[in-house]
């Protein structure tokens, strides 16, 4: 990796871990800039713009981390009631790169920088579509494999998951405790069973 690519990728890197625990809007340039010890100037360089780097962190980031940690596991179990579950409590209870007190950074950025900033919604947009469809996929492919009952609808079954994932990460954010994401899982599980 060259020089300047090195030092994109950082600033890139550092301006999320900062974006995370502060949120997008109370993250000031100048922030990121004393955290990653770069220039104005290199900064300038890289990013024309702070939404410009916020863009790139959505697609650059969490794009990479969200195919490795969110759709992977869907794709490579198959049982997909198993996989969606077993997704479930490795990110709410085993990952180490989301953490309970700040919650889900797609759904962070999504809460803050949609109503305002097409960009930013277009971006989350085909982020969080790429995960509905791999999950929706694998459910169907589950009613081919007679592991999900014929009636299930994949689409449905994905937002409901999704919106309690979602949901439940909040809860964790107000709570600063995992405990809460345990009766979730719990239900989560129950109803999964249901779709057999």
């Amino acid at each position: 990796m060259k020089k300047s690519e090195a030092t994109r990728l950082t600033i890139l890197q550092k301006a999320f871990e900062l974006i995370y625990v502060k949120g997008y809007q109370a993250t000031s340039i100048d922030d990121i800039i004393a955290k990653t010890q770069v220039t104005k100037g290199a900064f300038y360089y890289h990013f024309k713009t702070k939404d410009e780097m916020g863009i790139a962190i959505i697609n650059e980031i969490l794009k990479p981390t969200l195919t490795k940690s969110f759709i992977e596991p869907l794709q490579m179990e198959q049982n997909p009631l198993e996989a969606i579950y077993n997704l479930m409590d490795m990110l709410l209870m085993k990952n180490e790169f989301l953490k309970v007190e700040y919650g889900c950074p797609a759904s962070n950025f999504t809460q803050e920088m949609t109503p305002w900033h097409a960009d930013f919604n277009k971006a989350l947009y085909q982020l969080t579509k790429q995960w509905t469809n791999v999950m929706a996929a694998a459910i169907e492919k589950g009613k081919e494999n007679a592991f999900v009952r014929e009636d299930v609808d994949a689409e449905r079954v994905t937002l409901f998951v999704m919106s309690g994932y979602w949901g439940i990460r909040n809860f964790g954010k107000l709570e600063n405790s995992k405990k809460v994401y345990i009766p979730y899982l719990k239900e989560l599980k129950n109803y999964l069973e249901t779709l057999k």
